[in-house]
């Protein structure tokens, strides 16, 4: 007959009747711990505790000092900093001036471009032609409807004063045309009415019907400083080509100038020698910050020739800005 198995009581189980499993499990550890405290407390007594002692805390100690040497970070001068700019300078080629004026000028740049009916074109355009080479003569007899196609009238410049789309350009650019065109620096096209003209300044005021999101308007700055021999940019479609510019000084101020045409004579102008041709009519007039002092409007040249010799002729923008009743100054 098999007999029952007999399980005998530790002296701990006979001391705690009521232990649960979860006590019975934490026993070991405890044992353990305390195991680990006394080998602790016998490691540091007796001659084998106090050289170990020692050596923890001569490694302390190494280890405050080691921090204490370590090099902290380096305070820069002057100096530094002077000779970092220089070894910049020497290695890494600076945008010139003109580069920096014509990349703050561009977005406000605009090409301006009027039609008018073949019929409409005026003789001196029939018989002369374009700038830009359109139709050789006007017709001699009534024209057919059918026949009367949209022709280019003339291209120009025009530059953005402010940015809900109100554009400076030349009178002698717009007038007359049927229909007027403005291209903005990223492409889009839009047609575009006059709203104010100065005749005596050759200025015309334009509004277009459409804008870019990002449009960008010049800045101007007042010609009470400028002086001769300051340096100045104009920027335009010279011949329908641009943006083009090209960069000059001021060669004067306060000159007179009258066309060929036999028009009003116009005065207080800036005198340039920036190179301008047909085209760059309306224009900006820029400094190497790329602030616009004047609208380019006439070049002289005695000849019958309409190309640049060395001498333009811009606006001054305090007469420009009054033409849109802005008094930026």
């Amino acid at each position: 007959m098999r007999r029952p198995a007999l399980y005998s009581t530790s002296a701990r189980a006979a001391a705690t009747p009521d232990a649960t499993p979860a006590d019975a499990a934490a026993a070991p550890a405890a044992s353990r711990r305390a195991r680990m405290q006394a080998a602790l407390r016998r490691g540091f007594t007796g001659p084998r505790g106090l050289w170990t002692a020692l050596a923890v805390l001569a490694l302390m100690c190494a280890v405050l000092l080691a921090l204490q040497l370590r090099p902290g970070p380096r305070v820069f001068t002057q100096e530094d900093i002077d000779a970092a700019v220089v070894k910049t300078l020497q290695t890494v080629p600076l945008p010139s001036q003109a580069t920096k004026a014509y990349e703050t000028i561009r977005p406000s740049v605009v090409r301006v471009t009027s039609y008018v009916r073949k019929s409409r074109l005026p003789p001196e355009k029939a018989q002369a032609g374009r700038k830009s080479g359109a139709p050789q003569a006007a017709p001699a007899k009534p024209v057919n409807p059918a026949d009367d196609e949209e022709v280019e009238l003339g291209v120009g410049t025009g530059v953005v004063i402010v940015d809900k789309g109100i554009i400076l350009t030349n009178l002698h650019v717009v007038q007359g045309a049927a229909r007027i065109m403005v291209t903005f620096s990223d492409g889009l096209e839009a047609s575009a009415n006059i709203t104010g003209v100065q005749a005596e300044n050759d200025l015309a005021v334009l509004q277009a019907s459409k804008i870019p999101d990002d449009l960008i308007a010049a800045t101007m700055i007042s010609t009470q400083k400028l002086a001769p021999g300051d340096q100045v940019m104009a920027v335009g479609y010279p011949f329908g080509i641009g943006p083009s510019a090209s960069a000059g000084i001021v060669s004067g101020l306060k000159r007179s100038f009258r066309s060929p045409e036999g028009g009003h004579e116009m005065s207080n102008l800036i005198q340039f020698d920036a190179a301008a041709n047909p085209g760059n009519s309306g224009g900006p007039l820029v400094t190497m910050e790329g602030e616009v002092v004047g609208i380019v409007t006439a070049i002289l040249n005695p000849t019958s020739a309409r190309t640049f010799i060395g001498i333009g002729f811009a606006v001054p923008i305090e007469n420009a800005a009054s033409a849109v009743g802005l008094s930026p100054f």
